[in-house]
Formats: structure tokens, C-alpha cells, sequence
């Protein structure tokens, strides 16, 4: 049962994040930016939102334990 629970968290951040990405990258083309610049800031965008769910889940397990 934990590993589901653990297996379905991870697919939800890793959905939401990129939809981050997909929106940082929509936002950035519409502002005119070139593609090389538009995908920069979707990547930028997903790696900071998966670094943002590693803290905090090391957060939590740090405060739960």
C-alpha cells in the first residue's frame, strides 16, 4: 500500500511539473523569446518545481521523524 502511495506522489509532481514547464515555455514564446529560449525556461521551470518537491518530502521526513 506505501508503495502505491509513494509511486502515485511521484507521478502527480512529476505531471504538475510538467505542466510548469509546459506553461513557463508557452508564456516564454508568447512574450516573443526564441524556441532555443523558450525551452530553457521550461527546463528551468520543471527542474526547479522536481528540486522543490525533493526539499520539501526532505522536510517532512526530517519534521514526521
Amino acid at each position: 500500500m506505501i508503495v502505491a502511495v509513494v509511486l502515485l506522489t511521484a507521478a502527480l509532481v512529476i505531471v504538475v511539473a510538467l505542466l510548469a514547464g509546459t506553461a513557463a515555455g508557452k508564456l516564454a514564446r508568447m512574450d516573443g523569446a526564441t524556441y532555443p529560449t523558450a525551452l530553457t525556461r521550461a527546463a528551468t521551470t520543471f527542474a526547479t518545481v522536481i528540486t522543490l518537491a525533493t526539499i520539501v518530502t526532505t522536510t517532512l521526513k526530517a519534521l514526521l521523524n
